[in-house]
């Protein structure tokens, strides 16, 4: 199984097209939205992970290119910074995907990279920077 989170970006003219629904029935890729901001009118971007075989995702990154999706992979993941971390669980709340949550048998903040989807939410909330972005190069 191949697991790639990458970042669509979809011109206007194809925002009402039921894209990732053909991603799913069509090229037989499970697709797991982990942000989108869609606006009639207006460029529209999502963050999705496709999982399938490799041969599946590849076909599928072709199918979105074909159509005038622009596909980046997933650059910038957020880290959590654990020797700076004073686990004051400031940044659980506002974590939408419970990627940080509290171990209750040590009660100390831990995090989850496999649930992040890095809409920094966390960064903002943290007084001691435990959380930044890293970007890939």
């Amino acid at each position: 199984m191949a697991k790639r989170k990458v970042v669509l970006n979809f011109p206007p003219h194809l925002i009402d097209q039921p894209i990732t629904y053909r991603l799913v029935a069509e090229q037989g890729l499970k697709v797991n939205i982990l942000r989108a901001r869609i606006t009639p009118k207006e460029w529209g971007n999502m963050v999705v992970e496709m999982n399938g075989d490799k041969a599946r995702v590849e076909a599928g990154l072709r199918f979105l290119a074909d159509l005038g999706v622009e596909v980046e992979p997933l650059a910038e993941e957020v880290r959590w910074q654990e020797e700076r971390c004073i686990h004051c669980t400031a940044c659980l709340a506002p974590c939408p995907t419970q990627a940080l949550y509290v171990d209750r048998a040590s009660m100390t903040v831990g995090f989850d990279g496999e649930k992040c989807i890095a809409c920094e939410l966390c960064l903002n909330v943290c007084p001691y920077g435990a959380m930044e972005i890293a970007v890939e190069k």
